[in-house]
């Protein structure tokens, strides 16, 4: 077990026994390899690892008043009396902003308030604090990746798996360009998109008051129906370019639905994506049986659905254009 951990390190081990006197083990490991204490942290999926000496202190605070900041576009959200540049980590490395679904968890979120000596305050949110101090063999990333910004090595965890170690300055100096990219992207899809109507079909109140928020800040026209027989009486009267659809539902479920609408002549070309939490195969294989066209777990990610509806709409309108 040892020899293989100093291998993997670059390093090598070596033995010398003598009769009568006993053994002599020499370990040697290369002069790159230090260890530093670290905070690992989740954003989304992903955990990343956070040098400790980049760490004034860990703070709580409420989702809303988050939620609320990233909305308004202010420079600096005022906590404890301070004023704080604060960046969400999943928005600076996947271009995906705090979820509105979140913010209705009532849970508390971790703020991360960063040592900077050029005197501005600045902080960083994560999802989640996913473990207590730990000590990480710290590698670089070799010459390929040592130019990512924010991103200053990388550790190999107990499992196997890789953690990248993350520079918390340069990653909040890089932010705001992060950020004007992702917003030029948006409105483009926007304007690419602008006339597309899609219907979300779900129970709760929240997931159809979030998803539609969200598409209509991309240019969207969004309808919404509470449950499968509200659905079928609007698709009466409209013909959306597009059904986001549940499964779970009082009176009809999305199989029913989806079933409906592949065996209705008029609306049988309609693109379906079923968002549900019943993410088991049997499931996803059964809707891909009715003809939906793709399948997403709950919560979703936006900016992955996001793709996923230009990707759909994109192949339909070519299918549309060519006959």
């Amino acid at each position: 077990m040892v020899i293989s951990e100093i291998r993997q390190l670059g390093g090598a081990v070596s033995v010398v026994s003598e009769l009568g006197k006993g053994s002599r083990f020499t370990m040697r490991l290369p002069l790159t390899v230090a260890v530093s204490d670290a905070l690992v942290v989740r954003a989304a999926d992903r955990y990343y690892a956070i040098p400790l000496v980049q760490i004034e202190r860990v703070v709580r605070i409420n989702p809303e008043k988050l939620y609320d900041y990233y909305q308004s576009g202010d420079a600096t959200l005022n906590f404890e009396d301070v004023d704080y540049r604060v960046r969400y980590l999943n928005e600076i490395l996947s271009g995906n902003e705090l979820n509105e679904l979140v913010v209705n968890t009532n849970t508390s979120l971790p703020l991360i308030i960063i040592k900077n000596r050029s005197g501005q305050n600045i902080a960083l949110q994560v999802d989640q604090i996913a473990g207590s101090r730990i000590e990480v063999v710290v590698k670089p990333l070799g010459q390929q990746l040592s130019n990512l910004p924010g991103i200053s090595a990388a550790t190999i965890m107990g499992d196997g798996s890789v953690m990248l170690i993350l520079d918390l300055i340069a990653l909040m100096r890089n932010a705001q360009l992060v950020k004007n990219i992702s917003q030029s992207a948006d409105a483009k899809r926007s304007r690419l998109e602008f006339k597309s109507t899609i219907l979300v079909v779900d129970d709760s109140v929240t997931v159809r008051k979030v998803t539609s928020r969200f598409l209509e800040r991309q240019g969207f026209t969004v309808a919404v129906a509470k449950d499968g027989i509200d659905a079928i009486e609007i698709l009466q009267d409209m013909i959306p370019d597009m059904i986001l659809l549940d499964i779970e539902m009082p009176r009809m479920d999305g199989f029913e639905v989806a079933t409906q609408v592949r065996h209705s002549k008029r609306l049988q070309h309609i693109p379906i994506i079923m968002i549900t939490s019943r993410t088991g195969e049997k499931h996803r294989e059964r809707a891909l049986e009715i003809g939906v066209n793709d399948y997403m777990g709950k919560p979703f990610q936006e900016q992955e659905l996001l793709n996923k509806i230009q990707h759909i709409l994109g192949q339909k309108v070519s299918v549309t254009y060519e006959g």
